[in-house]
């Protein structure tokens, strides 16, 4: 038997070199006087911490966390009327009935909601989509968009049953345009924190009407998200964070209930693909 190794090729070093120390542009901590391992303050992006729990509200820190600066007042109150409307995906999400299995299946509570995010960071309806779509929109913005609706339908290709998708976070929902998101986009349009994607978006989703297609909550998400600054490798996790407490709540409202709370289908309705 032969012991020679295979030749795999010369083993070169990298040589990177790390840093001595991770540094943050976020925060700065004051070390205690006592236990320079723990803080005595906390500054984020120069605001004092407790200044902070004062005088500002959680949208504007989460807002300041992510883009360096405070709001202005038309851009928290578009951000917080976005994150309102997200805050509940509702029990037809697929995010909402894992948080609730996980609840009526009597998982530890602390995992519930690690469980449902996992499911909303996906790319049906999910924080994927939201990405996707963010960065679809910075590649069409200068483009009209009825034009761009049109030669999107033409090449579009659609399934004999189930939805389509026109473009990320636009298309159909259980074979027809979603109203919530329709009424949502509508009403954010109408604030003056409103800005062009959000703008762009609407003609996008009307063009797409006639085909029975429309605006998908990831969409609303963009829209607003690029309004404001953000970038899109953001987006999933901002529309993570929004959806937390339904998702929270649906699931801590079965984790006392019994297993037959949730209906589980019988043998004549239940399909294995083959």
């Amino acid at each position: 038997m032969s012991t020679d190794k295979p030749d795999r090729g010369q083993i070169q070093s990298r040589n990177e070199p790390f840093t001595e120390r991770t540094a943050t542009r976020i925060c700065e901590e004051t070390p205690s006087t006592e236990n320079p391992y723990l803080s005595q303050s906390s500054r984020c992006h120069g605001y004092d911490l407790g200044e902070l729990m004062c005088k500002r509200s959680f949208v504007d820190v989460l807002f300041l966390l992510l883009r360096s600066e405070l709001p202005t007042p038309e851009q928290g109150e578009l951000f917080e009327t976005l994150l309102i409307g997200l805050s509940n995906p509702g029990p037809r999400h697929a995010a909402t009935r894992a948080a609730m299995t996980a609840g009526v299946g009597k998982t530890d509570p602390t995992h519930i909601l690690p469980i449902a995010l996992s499911v909303l960071g996906g790319d049906h309806l999910g924080g994927g989509e939201v990405t996707a779509s963010m960065a679809f929109l910075r590649r069409q913005r200068n483009k009209d968009p009825q034009a761009v609706a049109e030669e999107l339908l033409a090449t579009c290709e659609r399934p004999a049953e189930g939805d389509w998708r026109a473009a990320p976070g636009f298309g159909s929902r259980f074979g027809g345009i979603d109203p919530l998101p329709l009424s949502m986009a509508d009403q954010l349009q109408a604030l003056p924190g409103a800005g062009e994607a959000l703008h762009w978006g609407s003609r996008f989703a009307e063009a797409l009407q006639a085909e029975q297609g429309g605006w998908l909550m990831p969409a609303v998400a963009a829209v607003v998200f690029l309004d404001l600054g953000f970038h899109p490798r953001a987006g999933a996790g901002l529309f993570q964070i929004a959806a937390a407490p339904g998702l929270l709540a649906h699931g801590l409202e079965l984790a006392n209930q019994p297993r037959t709370a949730m209906p589980f289908p019988d043998d004549d309705h239940y399909f294995i693909e083959v």
